[in-house]
């Protein structure tokens, strides 16, 4: 079982989803070229603030309310029924280390709202289309994002995206090499150690 640790801190990221035809679409955005995951492709989100604490909350709880904040302050979208799908848990060798979760949500009417100083662009995409422009070279996406579209490429709509969530799935990045031949693998849930069920090279 994958053991968190405590004495890192904690954000939380949103997954917005819309109905498509066909299919449905995600939300994401394009960092600034300089700052945390400078140029990536990622979903909206940051970490747990003073203010988005509460005394006797779980973790979640607090991440549920980091991920509300960020998203209206990056996308200016407003978001209240999120649904717990996953929790990331950074590599040692990360220079920036935080544990995110990630949440579920049907995205609202109102259309997107970027932050000037905060997103470069934002697209709305099928996980599936997403995943072939990271293919192509044209987009970066990190780990935690790559493989949440690998999943959510699974679902035919929305809404059976949205009931799956609940049981909370566990990641444990790892890097492998280093230089040119770096990758990415990671555990998840309940895996042995050493087990890699999955392998992600950067494009």
């Amino acid at each position: 079982m994958i053991a968190p640790d405590s004495s890192l801190p904690v954000a939380g990221t949103v997954v917005l989803l819309r109905a498509a035809d066909p299919g449905f679409e995600v939300l994401l955005m394009r960092r600034p070229d300089r700052g945390s995951f400078a140029g990536a492709w990622v979903f909206p989100g940051g970490k747990v603030e003073p203010a988005d604490l509460r005394d006797g909350d779980e973790e979640v709880e607090d991440a549920r309310r980091a991920a509300i904040r960020e998203t209206f302050e990056e996308v200016g979208v407003v978001v209240e029924e999120l649904v717990a799908f996953s929790e990331w848990h950074p590599p040692v060798e990360a220079p920036t280390r935080i544990r995110t979760w990630f949440f579920l949500a049907a995205a609202p009417a109102a259309d997107p709202s970027p932050a000037e100083d905060e997103v470069a662009a934002i697209a709305w995409v099928r996980p599936a289309e997403a995943l072939a422009r990271h293919g192509a070279g044209e987009w970066m996406l990190y780990p935690p994002t790559w493989i949440t579209l690998h999943q959510l490429s699974a679902f035919t709509d929305a809404a059976s995206a949205l009931s799956s969530g609940g049981a909370v799935q566990l990641f444990q990045t790892r890097v492998l090499g280093a230089g040119a031949g770096q990758a990415f693998a990671w555990e998840q849930g309940r895996l042995e150690a050493g087990e890699l069920p999955w392998r992600f090279v950067p494009g």
